[in-house]
This record gives structure tokens, C-alpha cells and sequence, in this order.
């Protein structure tokens, strides 16, 4: 359940009172009338029902500029919903603008981000040289590439450009500057660089793409669903963070064909990823409120996803080629 609070014209009670009863929310409580003519609402909203309820009051608030509705968690609440009016726990779709609250701030370039990125290239550079497993696991639970990839797949889902182009921006500076200075390490590093696991990444096939396909459906799905996405954003490190690593350890080491496939291997992993994810948030039927924001959205969505459906074919073709030269 979701507890959310309207303040709005006095005038919109009775509105506000037909969505809530078209609704049937559990409860609604209905204050005094302020000083400046505004009111404030409260209503007890399933989960299943919060972006109907949240489209409704947009519909009749946007010409209010003072009006302000929020939505805030239900840890518990008594006496306990029958389980049949619940939504359905884990299976529950989240409402758009939740989705959107949880993965803006992640599309963002800060200095926790870039911070984040040269410590796991670093612990991921040295796993992977050292054969060390357990290392390059430990890289991915630090990794941040998660963020930024689902901020772009909801970004083109919801036809948010501006959204789309900083999530865009902030991925590719993580990957960059994970290769850049994955270089560096395979510039000073003293010893040879032929252990399983790095080698490993110089090599990619058709189960590299069902890892990285997964890796980003996943992540999508715990996000619109509100299930926990920590153990999901390893596995989107895991398709993306070792290649980069290796990529820069070849071109630091002066390896051209091993980073060539490395390269390979980490292009494939993106644009598998976003296919993915982009795919779940449009059938999950994630989109825009109005009409013309959803003809916009649908155009952009379908763009996207041929540009990378093109994009994995062209990859996948290269790779083919390169094996059997």
C-alpha cells in the first residue's frame, strides 16, 4: 500500500473524492481548509491501483501550480487488508513516477559515481590478472553500471530525451574511464598478463549475449516490480566491468587482437543489456501519462530498439568473421 498526500483547491474535494471512491481505497481523510484556500487530502492507496490514482489527480491538478501531491511507503497498517485486496507482494508493477524517483538520481555524474568506477576497475584489473574469482566478484558488488543503464532504458521508454542523453553520458564516462585506467594498470603492471579469467574476456559467443540479455531483463523486472536490485547490479557489472577492465589491460600491454575482442565482448554486453531492458519496460507497459507523451514515447522505443536489434546483428556478424579468419 502507498499512503498519499494532496494538497490541493478546496474546490477539487469532490473530484478527489470520486477517484478515491472509483478507487475503493482503503481509506481517506480530508482536512481543514487553510488560510490560503488549499486543503490537504489523505488517502490509503493499493498498490495496484496507485498509478491510476496518481494519473487521475494529475489530470485535475495540473492547472493548480500550488497543488502538490506525494506518495510516501506503508510499512504496516491495522487492521490488515484482506490478502485478496493486496497487491499480489513481489509481483506488483510500480507506479512511473516511483520508477523514475529510484533510477534519476543514479543517471547522474558525481564524484561517488567516478569514485565507485576507478576502485572496482581497480579490484576487477586485479582479480582478473591475479585469476582470482572471489576478487572480480567483490569488484561487481562495488560496481555502479547499473544505474545508469536502467536510467536509459526508462529514459526511451518514457521519451525522456534529457533523461536518455544524461544517463547515456554518465554510462559511457563510466566505461571510459574504467578502460583509461585499466591502460594504465597494464602499462606499469610487471608481470605477463595470461591468467584464465582475463583471457577469458577476449573471447566472446552466444553464451556472452544470453549472460548480458539476462543480466539487463533482470534488472529491469526487479526494478518495475520493487523487488531488491543489489544482486541484479552484479550481474550487469559482471556482463560490463570485466571486459572493460581487460579491454584496458590489452591496449596497456600492447595486445591489439586481445583488446580487439575484449571490445568486441564489452559492445556486445552493453547493447545486450539495454535490448533487454528496454524490452521489459515496454512490455511491462511503462509509459507515458497523455496521449501525445505515449505516440512520442512508443515512436522512440521502437527506434531505439531496431538501432540495437541492428546494432547486436552488426556485432554478432563481426564476431563470427573474426573466429573464422
Amino acid at each position: 500500500m502507498k499512503f498519499v498526500e494532496i494538497v490541493s483547491d478546496s474546490g477539487s474535494i469532490d473530484t478527489i473524492r470520486a477517484i478515491a471512491d472509483k478507487e475503493s481505497v482503503f481509506d481517506m481523510r480530508v482536512g481543514p481548509v487553510c488560510e490560503d484556500g488549499m486543503r490537504q487530502i489523505r488517502l490509503l492507496v493499493r498498490d495496484d491501483g496507485l498509478q491510476w490514482v496518481l494519473d487521475a489527480l494529475q489530470n485535475i491538478l495540473g492547472a493548480q501550480p500550488t497543488a502538490r501531491v506525494t506518495v510516501m511507503p506503508v510499512e504496516a497498517s491495522l487492521p490488515r487488508p484482506e490478502q485478496s485486496e493486496t497487491s499480489a507482494g513481489s509481483s506488483r508493477a510500480q507506479a512511473r513516477e516511483e520508477l523514475y524517483q529510484n533510477v534519476a538520481g543514479n543517471a547522474s555524474i558525481t564524484s561517488n559515481y567516478l569514485l565507485l568506477v576507478i576502485f572496482s576497475t581497480i579490484v576487477a584489473a586485479i582479480g582478473l590478472i591475479e585469476n582470482n574469482v572471489a576478487i572480480v566478484i567483490g569488484a561487481m558488488v562495488i560496481a555502479p553500471l547499473l544505474g545508469p543503464n536502467l536510467a536509459l532504458s526508462l529514459g526511451t521508454a518514457l521519451g525522456d530525451v534529457p533523461l536518455m542523453w544524461k544517463s547515456l553520458r554518465t554510462l559511457m564516462v563510466g566505461v571510459v574511464l574504467s578502460v583509461l585506467l585499466s591502460i594504465v594498470l597494464g602499462l606499469v603492471w610487471p608481470e605477463a598478463m595470461d591468467s584464465p579469467e582475463l583471457l577469458a574476456r577476449t573471447d566472446a559467443g552466444l553464451d556472452s549475449i544470453a549472460l548480458a540479455l539476462a543480466s539487463g531483463a533482470a534488472a529491469a523486472l526487479s526494478l518495475s516490480t520493487g523487488l531488491s536490485s543489489v544482486l541484479v547490479g552484479v550481474m550487469v557489472a559482471v556482463a560490463l566491468l570485466p571486459p572493460a577492465a581487460t579491454l584496458g589491460l590489452m591496449l596497456g600491454q600492447g595486445q591489439a587482437q586481445l583488446a580487439l575482442g575484449a571490445g568486441i565482448l564489452l559492445a556486445i554486453n552493453i547493447v545486450s543489456v539495454n535490448l533487454a531492458s528496454k524490452a521489459v519496460f515496454y512490455f511491462k507497459g511503462i509509459s507515458p501519462r497523455t496521449w501525445h507523451e505515449q505516440e512520442k514515447a512508443r515512436r522512440s522505443m521502437q527506434i531505439y530498439m531496431l538501432v540495437w536489434v541492428v546494432t547486436l546483428f552488426a556485432l554478432v556478424l563481426v564476431l563470427y568473421l573474426r573466429k573464422s579468419i
